[in-house]
Formats: C-alpha cells, structure tokens, sequence
C-alpha cells in the first residue's frame, strides 16, 4: 500500500479544544476516545470526556463509576467523565411532550405518540440536545482546556438541526405521523444553543472529527460514508483512526489469514485512506481497561501475552454448531429466517449460509436482504436448483414513500417546512417504515417455502406500526379498502409466531457487539418476539493459532461467550474463526463445494 499511517502523537499534537470520536458499533471508539483523553491529561491539559452512547462501557473502560455530572477519574490527574444517558434523555423528551395531553386525547393516540417517541432518531436527537450546553455555553466547560466526546452526531441529525426556522410551521401543519421530527417541538427553545454548536462543529480550529475504523470492508465504507456526509455539511477537519492492525507470526496459518484479509480491505480503501491523515493503532491482545492499558495503548506498549489458550471450563463446548442449527430450522419445512444484530458481525453471511445449506438440501428457498450496503451475491440463486435470491431496495421503497408523502403533506407546507419535511422523510425511521409493505410481502411467502432475511425492521419499527394500526381502528380509519395489504396486517402476527418466524441475533465475542445484541433482544421482546439462536460468529476462542496474540484474543473472549450463554437461548451458536471463515457469500459457497 502507498498509504502512509501516522503514530496516536499525531492526533495529540495541536489537538483543538473540542474532539468528536465516530464510526459504527464494535470498531473501538470508547477506547479510543479514552486512551485520548488520559494521554492529554498526562500531558498537563485538564481534560473532560464525554460519552453520548446508549451502551457507553465508559465506566468500565476508565474503571471510574460515572454519573450524568464530571467525575474526577482518581488515576489520571485532570481527568474528568460522565456518561450522557440517552434513553432517559428521550424519555424526558417523551414525558415533556405527551404529559400536557393526557386526558385531552384518547390513550390509543398517546401510545401511539409514545411509540412514535422511541426511535433512533428521537434518541440522537435527545441526546445531541444534553450535550449542545457543552458546545454553546463557554461557562460549562471553562474549568477544561480540552472536551473529549465518544461518539458525534450523524449527518442527519446535523441537516435537521440547520433547518431550526422551519420547525413551528411544519410541525403545526404536518399530519403525515413520522417519528423522528417529534422531539423538535421539544427544543424549539434550543435554536440559539443548536446554532452556536453546529459553528463549532464545522469549526476546524476548535473541533477535531475523529472516524474510527477496524481494518475491515465493512467498517472501512462506513467511516468513508461518514467523512464524506460530515464533509459535505462543512466539517472538514477530520482523521481517521485504524484500529486493531495486525501482523501474523510468519509460521501461523490462521495468522497469515486474518492478516491477508486486512490488507485486503485496506487495499480496497486506498482512495478514502489517502484523503485524510491516517493513524494506525496495532490489534490488542485483550480489551483496553483501565488507565494503564490506556497508557500501553498510546504508546504501542503490549503486554500480558500468554503462550497457551486458557482453561475455557467446557464453555465452548456448551455452543452448537452451525450444522446443527440448520437442522433445527429445517424442521418446520416452511417459515421466515431472520439474522438481526449489528453491522460487521456477518448477518448477510449468516443468512447466506443458511439460505444455500436448506436449498441443497431440497428446500424452496427466497434468500433477501433490506440492507442498502448488503453484499448478498444475486447471482446465487442461477447456481443452486430451488434458491431464489432478490433484495428489497430501501432506497427506491423510499422514494416512492416519500412523493406519497410529499404529494399529500407539501401543498400545505411553505418552502421552509417544505426542506424540513424532505430531510425528515431521509432519516433512518422513514426508510425503516417505507420498505414494510415489500417486507410484509416477502414474509408471506413463508407460507410455502423457507425466507430467510439479512436485516430486520427493528422492534421500535415493528411497535410503530402496531400502535398505529390501533390508532386507525380506534379513529375508524381502517376500513378493508384503505390500500393496507393483507400481507401488512398479517406481518406482526407472523413475526410473533414462533412456529413461523425465526429470529437469529449475531453479534462477535466482543463487548460492544454482544451487549447491543442484549438491547436489540429487549426491543424485540417489547414486540412480543422472542429470538430462536444466539449465534457467536468469527471466535478465535479454541482456535488452532499458535500465534500469541491471536491466542490472546481467543482467552478473552470467554467472558463474553459466557455472557451469551447467560441469555439462556433456545440455540447457542458458535462459528469459529479458520483459515477460511465464512466471511462472504462466495466463501461460504465455496467451502460448503469441498
């Protein structure tokens, strides 16, 4: 590669007075974040970190327990943290808009509002509105020479807040039921604090965006997603961080695998890894906790570095195998699969291996995905007698969504609200509900054949559209002629029936993946739908590697896979890590070929 990567000194030296750390679940923003923050401290600055993530291990990480006030980290002098509680940020958002009308409405419509209230975007934005004290009011962070933030704001959040003029007349005429505008009544008297924060985003003497990235194909496009959106909305002073590099013992085949698939990526990046400054922080042989393994981090110091793999207690005996998952859903002859859990944890991979493995073994089987960035092979199905392979696109579901939207709401809306009305029908919740009628569809056809789906509507989706299915009935509008398909009505109560519909989470043996997995579990148990199998993908624990590193990582993943096994599932799965893990649709065939 021609890119050149820089040493952690270089985000230290000249570092602005506000740092935001970003980039998808699992690639090391805590720790990063963190190892930041103890490292400017040491260097005499009086420092304040902030964590705005819903599952923030901050507490853990700088072994400090932390409240929603700056606590003095007692092992690293001018250091201060807190953690943002986002979840109860939107529920003060939620309480502080709904609370005035009850009583006034009926509680059909207040559950509906309520449900309206719980997603993603209402979170972010929440949140984003906790922490705008900190950019808009000197007075907060005066005592601090530096304010450290664990992950930023997203592009879409950043649109919606530029658009603050719009907000009192969209929100009088708009009638279209979306979700993610709902707190914006709430922080209409924030507009002045929303201003000055978004100049200190896009001000690259005082603010520093930091993408984290794993070395990884995945990861890599998001964080160049990322940049660029950031970019375009004018934060320009950016750098990229490329956690978990890895060189092999030269005599380690497994080493030697995980190592080609990196460079790989990294190969595949070239053009977005030269359009920024670059810095590499080497894999780790266990989890950053704690200042002094913080400290190690900066300085690229590895320790505790075990020749042989742990006693693992039979843990990784208690898992399954693959093959015997399969066997256990081939059983029904007939139904929906679906592989849930966060990006990088191989759900197209997953949902791939299954969809081919019931095929081959005579099945009728549709393999689909909602995923905009899935890399599903749609050439699968010409290869493999009964396999059909298709994708639902979010992006055309969602334009047709939004001129149906834009058609009714717009001649009512001035140019302003207008603009608004367009950014939020671009948000993640609309996209979400916008492809539930090609969704719906492809779920009946479980009835005959097996489906098996790379990405889910969540549960805040999936309680949405229940609440308002009542809301209707309640009101009278949900007449048999009101365009809503049999396949819509019938889709929660396939979702529900554990006969029908089989619901795997996949998540790696690391902490943030499994603990998102945990939430992603609750959310759906709020929809009344209960997961089938945990599956554990890519674990090195057990594994054949006398590489020491490699080893290292397999030792501490027991403390997740007991964590998983604590979930107390139906099926527990563990796929391990080999020379040729099943990492792509064209491995999996091609291992399952020999």
């Amino acid at each position: 590669m021609s890119v050149g990567f820089e040493s952690f000194p270089a985000l230290l030296d000249d570092a602005p007075r506000h740092l935001f750390f970003t980039g998808k679940g699992g690639v090391g923003k805590t720790s990063m974040a963190c190892a930041t923050a103890v490292a400017l401290a040491d260097r005499g600055q009086s420092v304040l970190l902030i964590s705005t993530d819903p599952a923030s291990n901050l507490d853990e990480v700088l072994e400090t327990p932390l409240s929603g006030s700056a606590t003095p980290v007692q092992a690293v002098p001018g250091l201060s943290a807190l953690n943002i509680d986002p979840s109860a940020a939107a529920a003060r958002y939620r309480a502080r808009l709904i609370d005035p009308l009850r009583g006034a409405l009926p509680d059909a419509v207040l559950r509906t509002m309520e449900e309206q209230l719980s997603g993603a975007c209402t979170t972010e934005i929440a949140a984003f509105d906790e922490f705008t004290a900190f950019l808009a009011d000197p007075a907060t962070t005066a005592a601090f020479d530096h304010v450290v933030f664990d992950t930023a704001p997203t592009g879409h959040t950043i649109r919606l807040l530029q658009l603050p003029k719009a907000w009192t007349g969209f929100l009088d005429n708009n009638t279209s039921g979306t979700s993610c505008l709902g707190p914006l009544a709430g922080l209409e008297k924030q507009r002045g604090a929303y201003s000055t924060a978004l100049a200190t985003l896009a001000d690259p003497a005082v603010t520093r965006l930091v993408l984290v990235t794993r070395p990884e194909s995945s990861a890599l496009g998001e964080a160049a997603r990322t940049s660029r959106e950031l970019g375009s909305l004018g934060i320009q002073n950016q750098l990229l961080i490329v956690n978990g590099y890895f060189h092999s013992a030269a005599a380690d085949v497994l080493g030697n695998a995980v190592e080609d698939r990196m460079r790989q990526a990294l190969r595949d990046a070239e053009q977005f890894l030269g359009s920024l400054p670059v810095i590499r922080i080497p894999l780790r042989a266990s989890n950053v906790l704690g200042p002094q393994r913080l400290r190690q981090l900066v300085g690229g110091v590895e320790t505790d570095m075990p020749a042989i793999l742990a006693d693992n207690d039979g843990i990784v005996d208690e898992f399954a195998s693959m093959e015997s998952l399969i066997l256990q859903l081939e059983l029904a002859g007939h139904g929906v699969i679906l592989t849930m859990g966060k990006g990088g944890v191989g759900k197209t991979t997953i949902a791939t291996n299954i969809a081919v493995a019931l095929a081959r073994r005579g099945h009728p089987v549709t393999l689909s995905t909602t995923d905009p960035a899935s890399h599903l092979d749609l050439s699968l199905g010409s290869g493999i007698p009964g396999l059909i392979v298709e994708r639902i696109d979010p992006d055309r579901e969602s334009q047709r969504y939004q001129k149906t939207v834009i058609a009714e709401q717009g001649t009512q809306l001035d140019a302003a609200s207008l603009a608004l009305l367009e950014e939020d029908l671009r948000s993640p919740c609309t996209e979400e509900i916008a492809v539930f009628r090609a969704f719906a569809r492809t779920v009946a056809e479980g009835g005959d054949r097996f489906v098996v789906l790379d990405t889910a509507p969540t549960g805040h989706t999936l309680l949405l559209l229940d609440a308002s299915e009542a809301y209707h009935r309640e009101l009278g509008r949900q007449a048999g002629s009101s365009g809503q398909s049999d396949a819509v009505r019938q889709l929660l109560p396939r979702l529900r029936d554990p006969e029908f519909t089989k619901v795997i989470l996949v998540a790696l043996a690391e902490a943030t993946p499994v603990h998102e997995a945990v939430a992603l579990q609750a959310d759906l148990r709020r929809a009344h739908i209960e997961p089938f199998a945990w599956l554990v993908n890519q674990s090195f624990a057990a594994s054949q590697t006398s590489d020491p590193l490699l080893i290292a990582r397999g030792n501490a993943e027991f403390r997740y896979l007991r964590e998983v096994l604590s979930q107390q599932a139906t099926h527990t799965v563990r796929i391990p890590w080999t020379a040729h893990p099943l990492e792509s649709p064209s491995t999996i065939t091609q291992t399952q070929n020999t």
